[in-house]
């Protein structure tokens, strides 16, 4: 059996399609760690934690912001299903940043243990959003 060169990258929120493209290798936010997937993978089920996802066409890495979900890894294709998923480019850090100062905030004044979990997540996905923006700025500079 010949091995793919590429594979095709496909991500998909159930508001959108975020990407869909020709890649070289994909690094995906399991709930076991991250997992790097190149052509010709074994084919495998992975849960998707809140993490970045970064994927590489030739020399050029592009980075998204994903949260909870499922891949699905087959040997000439990744297919993402996430909760949410953001483009770096898409991100505006300024609402990011905001987002994450509410969630401190509120994180002191919780009461419920129910509630202080429901900040500690926002606050991992805003400054995860903040931090994949800052990286995907600084490798393009």
């Amino acid at each position: 059996m010949t091995l793919p060169a590429h594979l095709t990258l496909e991500l998909v929120t159930p508001e959108r399609s975020v990407a869909l493209e020709t890649v070289d290798e994909v690094e995906i936010p399991g709930v076991d760690g991250y997992l790097g997937v190149l052509p010709g993978h074994t084919p495998l089920l992975v849960a998707l934690k809140i993490g970045e996802l970064w994927y590489r066409q030739g020399e050029e890495r592009t980075f998204i912001s994903v949260a909870f979900g499922f891949a699905e890894v087959l040997p000439d294709r990744v297919r993402v299903l996430a909760e949410v998923a953001e483009s770096a480019n898409d991100i505006d850090i300024d609402r990011a940043e905001a987002a994450a100062n509410r969630a401190r905030e509120r994180m002191v004044s919780s009461v419920e243990d129910a509630d202080f979990e429901r900040e500690q997540l926002a606050l991992l996905k805003s400054t995860l959003r903040i931090e994949v923006s800052k990286k995907a700025r600084s490798i393009g500079s």
